[in-house]
């Protein structure tokens, strides 16, 4: 499976490329929406971005046929609501993304 890693946090964006190239991924890191998308089946985003917009992303992903997955901390109740806002597939918190995360994508691209 491909996946676009949208997060400007280099700490995050390590781990979940290490993550899911070990799960036998292909992952791409983007710190800002590019003017042409990559081909991907999914896109994980950091729903707490201050400089990557998920009401402006997932629309274009969506339109591209790419399944989003937002994720945010457990406590970050507005954040999540922000992502069901902008029309994420999937909702998460970190630590299922860090703990679960082929479950995560499996529901993503079940769903």
């Amino acid at each position: 499976m491909v996946v676009l890693i949208f997060e400007d946090n280099l700490m995050w964006s390590a781990r979940l490329k290490q993550s899911l190239t070990a799960l036998g991924h292909s992952a791409k890191v983007l710190t800002r929406i590019p003017a042409e998308l990559p081909a991907a089946d999914v896109a994980i985003l950091n729903l707490g971005s201050s400089s990557l917009s998920a009401e402006t992303l997932v629309p274009l992903l969506k339109e591209h046929g790419v399944k989003t997955i937002g994720h945010a901390g457990h406590k970050e109740t507005e954040l999540q609501q922000y992502g069901r806002d902008a029309g994420c597939d999937v909702l998460t918190t970190n630590s299922e993304l860090t703990f679960k995360l082929q479950l995560v994508l499996e529901g993503c691209v079940n769903k």
